[in-house]
């Protein structure tokens, strides 16, 4: 029986590096956000790459559920990566038996991040409130889960990958911390549009801390956005 690893992450999170670093364990496979189409079908937005995504995925969720979380793969674990935001206009009876991991990062990062791939941002489009309404359902039901920030897991990958692997319950490997540059076969057809920084990284690579100016037009939605933020990160792996 393969054991499900569920990542909930908002986009600009480096959840894709996350999604990297397990691909790299011969005993994972990945599988990248399969229920993109079924967000696009059902919201209506006009993501680069949304005629692809369209054609490229199944928008029916419940055969995505069927034919991709209930499949049976060739390993010993899976990782479903995730964005929150696409979690929607659905049953969540699927999120039972799987052990997941929210993805949080600084929000005004985030915000100025995918200002640039999609200006204007909403509270919807950074999926940050529907990750916090997943976290407490999630926890209400009692099933298994654990909170990484983004931040935290620059500083020192090694130690918070292996408090992860910990809490899923399986050994940590050291081949989490690297990967070779360039795409993955698992990659979306999103990849194009959202994945250059990761296709030019080999691993979780701390950037140089400085100040990120948000614009005055922004600032409503960091101001909306934030205490969801902060409620996650009281939950998250932190480095000592």
């Amino acid at each position: 029986m393969t054991k499900r690893f569920h990542l909930i992450s908002g986009p600009r999170n480096i959840s894709t590096a996350l999604m990297y670093s397990f691909g790299n364990r011969i005993d994972c496979s990945i599988v990248d956000e399969p229920l993109y189409a079924h967000y696009l079908h059902h919201s209506g937005k006009d993501h680069p790459g949304r005629k692809e995504v369209m054609q490229t995925q199944d928008c029916d969720y419940n055969k995505v559920i069927s034919e991709v979380f209930d499949k049976q793969y060739d390993t010993p674990y899976v990782f479903l990566k995730n964005m929150a935001h696409h979690i929607d206009y659905m049953s969540l009876e699927f999120l039972a038996g799987m052990h997941h991991i929210f993805l949080i990062r600084d929000i005004r990062r985030l915000i100025v991040s995918f200002d640039k791939v999609y200006p204007n941002p909403t509270i919807q489009d950074i999926g940050i409130r529907r990750e916090f309404e997943l976290y407490e359902h999630i926890r209400e039901q009692g099933y298994q889960y654990a909170v990484i920030d983004s931040g935290e897991l620059l500083k020192d990958p090694n130690m918070v990958l292996t408090i992860l692997c910990k809490r899923l319950e399986i050994p940590f490997d050291k081949d989490m911390l690297r990967w070779e540059a360039g795409p993955r076969p698992e990659d979306g057809s999103w990849a194009r549009h959202w994945y250059s920084n990761v296709h030019q990284s080999t691993g979780f690579s701390k950037t140089v801390t400085r100040s990120v100016e948000l614009p005055e037009r922004l600032v409503p939605l960091y101001e909306e956005a934030l205490p969801y933020y902060k409620s996650l990160f009281q939950q998250a792996i932190k480095v000592k």
